[in-house]
């Protein structure tokens, strides 16, 4: 049979295709900043208070006009609709398990924990500045990054002048911790 005569059923839920949850711990919360949770929840009422209801307006619209099989209005709102559902599926369990702590509130501490922002002076001399953030809120070429990072997990628990070991795949990089704080983070994008 040629695949031209052959029908693709709308109501197949696509999961395969589902985003995949970054690795996190088992057992854990998905820790995130305010500003970052308040990102993820914007996007979530955006989708299900705006573009869903224009979408489901549309491909209403588009299965009125009759013959389902040669109409795009009708083939790509459907598929677009498939997106969003697991968009929101997506956000509502990452929201669901998230624990928001935000780091601006955390007295003064010399350890590292999630949240704080981090001065390191790398083994060629250069010091680079790390915000440690949630996993959705993560952005390395800003200096945020993941709580679950290689090297957010080497800070961990160190305190300003110690002396860390980062494996790196071509061998270990000594580094040292220059200033540890606690300060609200920028997530500008």
């Amino acid at each position: 049979m040629s695949k031209a005569f052959t029908r693709e059923n709308d109501d197949v839920d696509d999961d395969d295709d589902a985003p995949s949850l970054p690795a996190l711990p088992a057992g854990t919360k998905n820790y995130i900043t305010p500003t970052g949770y308040h990102r993820l929840k914007d996007e979530y009422m955006q989708l299900l208070d705006v573009e869903r209801p224009a979408l489901v307006q549309t491909v209403s619209w588009a299965a009125s006009n009759g013959d389902r099989s040669e109409n795009g209005d009708y083939i790509y709102g459907k598929k677009r609709l498939r997106e969003i559902d697991r968009r929101l599926r997506f956000l509502a369990k990452r929201l669901e398990n998230s624990e928001v702590i935000d780091p601006a509130q955390r007295s003064a501490c010399e350890q590292i924990f999630f949240g704080a922002t981090v001065t390191v002076c790398h083994g060629d001399g250069s010091e680079k500045t790390y915000s440690i953030v949630g996993v959705d809120e993560a952005n390395p070429s800003r200096g945020h990054i993941s709580w679950v990072s290689p090297l957010a997990r080497v800070l961990f628990k160190a305190r300003e002048g110690d002396m860390l070991n980062l494996p790196l795949p071509n061998g270990v990089e000594e580094i040292e911790v220059v200033e540890v704080c606690y300060c609200a983070i920028e997530m500008d994008e």
